[in-house]
C-alpha cells in the first residue's frame, strides 16, 4: 500500500506541500521587494542574514524540544507563527512603505521559527507511516519538494508581475494557515522518552548519537561539502553561463535541468532500493564534482548543463534514502535532535561557500574555486566508503 493511501501521512503530506510551494515563491519576491524599498543589495544581505543566522545558532535547540515535545505540536506551533510572520512582511509590503527594521525582525523570529520547525519533519514521517513503507514516503516529501523548486519561481513570476511581491508573502502565510489546520488532524505515532535532565544533557545525547554512528558522521562530512560546493557554484556560475555558455538563457537552461534532474532523482527512489543505500546515495551525491569540472573546463554548454542534471538528479535520490536509513536506524526519541545536527552542518556550509568563492575568484580565477569545491565533494561523499559502517549498512 503507498503512504498516500494512510490519512494521517496524507494530511502531513499534504500541508507541507502546500507550504514548500509558498515557500519557493519567496527568496524572488523578497529579493524584488527589499531592492526596490532601499535601492541596496547591502540591505538585502542584511535581511537575508536576519534569517539565516538564528536559524544556524537555534537548529541544535530546536532539535532538543523536537524530541521533548510532541513533534507535531511544535511543528503546528511553528507554522502559526511562520503564518504570522509572512502576514507581517506582506502588509508592510502592501502598504507601499515598508520598514526595513520591521522586515529584519520579522525574518528573524520567522528563521528561529524554521530552527524548530526544520527537525520535526523526520519524526512526523516515522510517526505516520509503517516502517517498511518509509522510503515511498521520504520519496514523496522528495516529489513534493521537487516540483516546488519547478513551480514556486513561476508562481512568484506571475504574481509578482501581476499584483505585485506583497501577495507572495500573503499567499505563504495562507499555506502556513493550512499546514497548522491539517497537522490538528495527523494522528502520530506516540514516541516512550527516557526522563529528561537538561537541555545540555540533551544536547550531549544528541551528539553521542552522532558520533557513535561512523556512517552517520562521515555523512555529515560529505553533506557539509556538497553544501559548500553549490554555494561556489551558484556564486560563479551565472556569469559564467553568461561568458561562456551562451549569456541567460544558458543560466536558465542550467537551472532547469537541476529541477527536472532532482524531480527524477526522487522518482527513482520511490522504486530503487539499494542494498547499501548509504554507500549509493553518497555515491550519487559525488555527481555533483562532475558540472563543477567541466564549468572550469569550459566545456559546451550542454554538456555542462547535462552534468548539472545528472548532479541533481543524484541529490534527488539521496534525500529520500537517507532520511529513511536514519530514521531506521536512530531511536525515535533521539530523531530530531540527530537531524538537527545535520541540517546544521548543511546550512553552516552555504555562507562559507557564498563568502569564500568570490575571493578566491578574483585572486585566481573562477577555475581554482571550481575544482576545488569539486575535490571537497568528491572526495569527501566518496571517501565515506573506506569506513566499515557505510559499507555494511544494509547489507546484512
Amino acid at each position: 500500500m503507498h503512504p498516500l493511501r494512510s490519512r494521517s501521512f496524507r494530511l502531513l503530506f499534504a500541508g507541507r506541500a502546500l507550504s514548500l510551494l509558498g515557500d519557493a515563491a519567496i527568496p524572488a519576491a523578497l529579493a524584488l521587494a527589499v531592492l526596490k524599498a532601499t535601492g541596496s543589495t547591502s540591505a538585502l544581505a542584511l535581511v537575508l542574514a536576519c534569517s539565516m543566522v538564528p536559524k544556524l545558532l537555534l537548529l541544535p535547540l530546536g532539535g532538543v524540544v523536537g524530541d521533548r515535545f510532541d513533534a507535531r505540536t511544535v511543528a503546528l506551533a511553528m507554522d502559526l507563527v511562520r503564518c504570522v510572520t509572512q502576514l507581517v512582511v506582506g502588509v508592510q509590503l502592501l502598504s507601499g512603505t515598508p520598514s526595513l527594521a520591521v522586515i529584519a525582525a520579522v525574518e528573524v523570529a520567522g528563521g528561529a521559527a524554521g530552527a524548530f520547525a526544520t527537525p520535526t519533519t523526520s519524526p512526523l514521517v516515522k510517526g505516520t507511516v509503517a516502517a517498511e513503507q518509509l522510503q515511498r514516503a521520504n520519496a514523496a516529501m522528495a516529489v513534493a519538494y521537487s516540483v516546488s523548486r519547478v513551480g514556486g519561481p513561476a508562481l512568484a513570476g506571475t504574481l509578482i508581475l501581476t499584483v505585485g511581491p506583497g501577495w507572495a508573502f500573503v499567499l505563504d502565510a495562507a499555506s502556513f494557515a493550512v499546514s497548522a489546520a491539517l497537522l490538528c488532524a495527523v494522528r502520530v505515532a506516540p514516541v516512550t522518552a527516557p526522563r529528561r535532565s537538561s537541555v545540555l544533557a540533551d544536547l550531549k545525547e544528541g551528539w553521542r548519537e552522532v558520533r557513535t554512528r561512523d556512517w552517520y558522521w562521515s555523512s555529515l562530512i560529505g553533506h557539509s561539502a556538497w553544501n559548500g560546493a553549490a554555494a561556489v557554484l551558484m556564486t560563479l556560475g551565472p556569469a559564467l553561463a553568461v561568458e561562456r555558455m551562451g549569456g541567460d538563457l544558458a543560466w536558465a537552461a542550467f537551472l532547469q535541468a537541476g529541477a527536472v534532474g532532482l524531480l527524477l532523482g526522487s522518482l527513482a527512489a520511490d522504486r530503487i532500493r539499494p542494498r547499501r543505500p548509504i554507500l549509493a546515495a553518497n555515491a550519487g551525491l559525488a555527481t555533483y564534482a562532475l558540472p563543477l569540472v567541466l564549468l572550469a573546463a569550459n566545456a559546451p554548454g550542454p554538456v555542462v548543463i547535462g552534468a548539472y542534471g545528472l548532479a541533481q538528479g543524484g541529490l534527488g535520490f539521496l534525500t529520500p534514502v537517507w532520511e529513511t536509513a536514519v530514521q531506521r536506524a536512530v531511536p525515535a526519541h533521539a530523531l530530531a535532535r540527530v537531524t538537527s545536527y545535520d541540517w546544521l552542518l548543511s546550512f553552516a556550509a552555504m555562507p562559507l561557500g557564498y563568502a569564500l568563492a568570490p575571493l578566491a575568484a578574483s585572486a585566481w580565477g573562477p577555475e581554482l574555486p571550481l575544482l576545488a569545491a569539486a575535490v571537497a565533494v568528491a572526495g569527501c561523499c566518496l571517501g565515506t566508503a573506506l569506513l566499515p559502517g557505510v559499507r555494511r549498512f544494509g547489507a546484512g
